[in-house]
């Protein structure tokens, strides 16, 4: 087998045919998703410890035949089994893989449930190439990926949504699967005895769940506090966001950030720039983002737009550097925040 294909993936997903099915991609959200679904089609029971065994790189590096017991072990009262592999960091678990492969196991599978690999990652390529594999890349979700969810998710609630509504909702949204899908069950709970959802209900509860937890460390950078950006950015990276995601969400930001001003220069305050900003901003940032409004004129939040366009550049050319390359340019604007020209 080889790299599934987008429109092959959820019929995949829903009947698995490979010993081995690598689930990776920058979309954590997905991942867990997807390799959940494969997990239930798998096994009967996957809440029962003897249909799946888990286990973490970290314990397969350090005893690499853990993985062929597992795998060879026969059930005591019969049935399918499956064995979920978690790549906690970057441990090499190949030669165990490659073992599992050698012999592919009839009646367990095994799931191997990672972050973002690059097309020449040795677990990818092997994953890719080998018959009896296969690989499911994740990714953020596009457009039409998130009407479709949407559009799921309120025919279950059994409710509708207003244009302008569906307009902020889909800005809203991305990047995640899982928090995408937690923050339209969290408005359709909101919503309950309603027939429909309007646009004051999604300024109320959703927060952006595609920026990832990555709105506290953009919104002080805007601000100007640098102890607060080194503080979030760590706190991003930690929850598994990479430098490229959080300098994308800069210059999404920074392109808001410059129409609020323009709109403020023509005669709105910054209460309204915020709400007629395209999605509304959500009032647990009004503060961070009113006081970036203050902190920076047109012409400077112009210049900051080329200084993170060049930046999301430098780290696709040296991803080796992208994580110093993104807290340098957050700090830079931080303190760019301050100074008065």
């Amino acid at each position: 087998m080889t790299a599934l294909k987008t429109s092959e993936i959820d019929r995949f997903v829903a009947r698995p045919d490979a010993a081995v099915v690598l689930v990776y991609g920058p979309d954590a959200g997905l991942v867990r998703e997807r390799a959940d679904a494969i997990l239930r089609a798998s096994v009967d029971d996957p809440a029962d410890p003897f249909s799946l065994v888990r286990i973490e790189s970290e314990e397969l590096a350090a005893n690499p035949a853990r993985l062929a017991d597992e795998v060879n072990t026969v059930p005591l009262f019969g049935g399918r089994r499956a064995v979920l592999l978690k790549m906690t960091s970057r441990h090499n678990v190949l030669p165990s893989i490659e073992v599992a492969l050698q012999n592919p196991p009839r009646d367990c599978r095994v799931v191997i449930e990672a972050g973002e690999l690059r097309k020449t990652a040795p677990l990818r390529a092997l994953c890719e190439k080998d018959k009896h594999a296969a690989a499911i890349a994740c990714y953020p979700d596009r457009a039409g990926d998130l009407a479709r969810l949407i559009d799921d998710e309120m025919r279950e609630a059994g409710l509708t949504l207003a244009p302008e509504a569906r307009t902020a909702l889909l800005e809203l949204l991305g990047g995640d699967r899982l928090a995408s899908r937690s923050e339209i069950r969290k408005l359709a709970l909101y919503a309950k005895g309603k027939d429909r959802i309007e646009l004051a209900d999604i300024a109320a509860v959703v927060s952006d769940a595609s920026q990832l937890g990555l709105d506290n460390v953009v919104d002080a950078a805007f601000a100007g506090d640098t102890g607060e950006v080194e503080r979030e950015f760590n706190k991003a990276r930690a929850d598994g966001a990479s430098p490229s995601s959080i300098v994308s969400a800069s210059l999404r930001q920074v392109a808001q950030l410059h129409k609020m001003r323009l709109a403020i220069e023509r005669g709105d305050n910054a209460k309204t720039a915020m709400m007629r900003s395209g999605p509304p901003v959500h009032f647990s940032r009004e503060e961070k983002v009113g006081a970036a409004l203050k902190l920076w004129t047109p012409a400077r939040l112009l210049r900051a737009m080329q200084q993170l366009a060049d930046a999301t550049l430098d780290t696709r050319r040296q991803p080796a550097l992208a994580e110093a390359i993104a807290q340098r340019v957050l700090l830079s604007l931080a303190v760019s925040a301050r100074r008065r020209d």
